[in-house]
């Protein structure tokens, strides 16, 4: 800890400095706490889009394979995902609004019956694939606010608002020191007075009728 000046001014400092950083723990604190419940439920849709794209999964997992055996290409084409950005205790996410496909032209007559079933399943695995991207990465960007915030939090809890409290009890006593000091210094200066004051006036009854035999 640096040292600090033991004056007045700089209990003022001290004092202030204080102040600010009391007035902005609450709100960094209630920003952490945001920020882990924006998590919690991020994590929670991000494993529900896992759950639902691994049901799909697991219900086609029987005819999957008749797209490499039959020689058939994928009904559906990816061209892009749809988003927006949003905001959440300061951060910028991306969200999710839906992606881009198309379906190629096909041979109606040389495409197995199940073509169109399959393109709805391979559109719907593609939107939770997107989806959970963008989870991750609305995660990763909170995840990092979450971190400056709890740093800063500690920083405040731990570091900055003792630190005050220390450097204000310290230039306290130093000015209370100082204070007695200087009052101790006054009585024994007045103390000084009041006795070159009563040796003169000792002095100065002698001094007169010394003068009054004279004349």
């Amino acid at each position: 800890m640096a040292k600090v000046k033991l004056t007045k001014t700089e209990l003022k400092a001290q004092k202030e400095a204080l102040a600010r950083f009391q007035r902005f723990l609450p709100m960094l604190q209630l920003k952490k706490q945001q920020l882990q419940m924006e998590i919690a439920g991020i994590k929670a849709k991000a494993e529900e889009a896992v759950a639902q794209r691994d049901k799909v999964l697991a219900d086609v997992s029987s005819w999957i394979g008749l797209f490499s055996t039959d020689s058939v290409e994928l009904p559906v084409v990816f061209d892009g995902i749809i988003e927006k950005t949003g905001n959440i205790a300061g951060v910028t996410i991306p969200l999710y609004v839906g992606i881009k496909t198309h379906r190629p032209e096909i041979d109606l007559f040389s495409t197995p019956a199940w073509i169109d079933e399959a393109a709805e399943i391979v559109a719907n695995l593609m939107e939770f694939n997107v989806q959970v991207e963008i989870y991750s990465k609305q995660l990763e960007l909170i995840s990092e606010e979450l971190r400056t915030t709890s740093q800063r939090v500690n920083l405040f809890e731990k570091v900055k608002i003792p630190e005050c409290k220390e450097n204000i009890r310290i230039i306290g006593i130093a000015l209370g020191d100082e204070q007695t000091s200087a009052v101790a210094r006054g009585k024994i200066a007045k103390g000084r007075g009041k006795n070159e004051a009563a040796m003169l006036a000792e002095d100065l009854p002698e001094a007169i009728v010394t003068e009054e035999e004279w004349v």
